[in-house]
């Protein structure tokens, strides 16, 4: 099935996705190929703000947006397998039954399957700024990335292996 619609499907229900995915097998090129997708998609939603930034304060934007490519490609792909890794370790001592795959998994499909939203609160950072509605957006980003990736890891520790 294409990206885009399992995608679509995570808004009705992430714990059907990520149980699809693991039935699918071990497949640690599908989970890299998801996090750095995310990690450059989140990338990408970083620029309008930075234009923004660069534009009102003089700054140059090369700096700026040479800054966020090694933050959210060189570096957050690494702190995201951490996280993965404490999250499978809390599941464990909470008497899980899932593996390190699954966990990063979970986290890693939560962040692309939550990436229409950060693209919106990109542009709602470029276009408007601080304000109501970035935080809003913010806000409602994070709900659905904390609900992908605890439903999706809750769906990973279920799974008997």
């Amino acid at each position: 099935m294409a990206v885009t619609t399992d995608i679509v499907a995570t808004y009705r229900g992430p714990a059907s996705v990520i149980r699809k995915q693991l039935a699918q097998g071990t497949r640690e090129d599908r989970a890299l190929v998801y996090v750095m997708a995310g990690c450059l998609i989140v990338f990408v939603a970083q620029l309008p703000r930075l234009s923004r930034e660069a534009h009102l304060t003089g700054q140059d934007f090369q700096m700026l947006m040479g800054g966020a490519l090694l933050a959210w490609i060189f570096i957050m792909p690494l702190v995201l397998y951490v996280l993965a890794f404490l999250a499978r370790f809390l599941g464990r001592l909470l008497g899980g039954h899932g593996t390190g795959y699954g966990a990063r998994l979970a986290l890693f499909w939560a962040l692309l399957a939550a990436s229409p939203l950060i693209l919106l609160h990109g542009l709602v950072a470029g276009f408007i700024g601080a304000g109501p509605a970035l935080t809003t957006v913010g806000v409602v980003w994070l709900s659905v990335f904390c609900w992908f990736w605890i439903g999706g890891s809750l769906a990973q520790e279920r799974v008997q292996t």
